[in-house]
Order: structure tokens, then sequence, then C-alpha cells
């Protein structure tokens, strides 16, 4: 799935994409860490791999590790990122 970067805290080494409808998704540091990137733009064309967070998951808060997750009721609930990486053509 392709999105642009948002947001990108370089010390956390977590942001936010935007879709291509313009729903913001946060990605932790793992995600970030698993694309092999080393700095990220806002404005930069990504692809993402999202996996499908469970109700609990999403009720508990449980999912990334530090928090940064979308929660029940957030724009991107019930979707997690775990890979950010730079589109190619």
């Amino acid at each position: 799935m392709q999105a642009t970067a948002y947001t990108y805290d370089p010390v956390s080494r977590c942001g936010q994409v935007l879709l291509d409808d313009g729903t913001p998704v946060p990605f932790d540091a793992a995600a970030f860490d698993a694309g092999g990137l080393r700095l990220l733009r806002p404005g930069q064309r990504v692809r993402i791999e999202t996996e499908t967070q469970t109700v609990t998951e999403m009720e508990t808060g449980s999912g990334p590790a530090d928090g940064n997750g979308a929660r029940s009721g957030e724009p991107g609930a019930g979707r997690r990122i775990t890979l950010v990486t730079l589109q190619t053509f």
C-alpha cells in the first residue's frame, strides 16, 4: 500500500503517514526499522505494510510497544503499520 510521510521524529523513529484518502495512520520505531530507512522527510512517498489489530488490542492499547498505535475510535484504528520504506517505481 502507498502513503505519504506526514510526521517523523528522528529521536523516537515514530511518526505518521497519510493514506491516499487523507487518513493519518501512526507507525512505531519497529515499523520504521523494518524498512531499513535512516531518515524520513514529510511529503516523501512511502510503501507501507499493515496488519489488522483485533478489537481487544485496540481497547487495551496493546500492539506497538511504545503506545504509538491508533486506538479504537481514532483515525486508522484497526490498522497497524508493520513496515515503512521508500516507494520505488
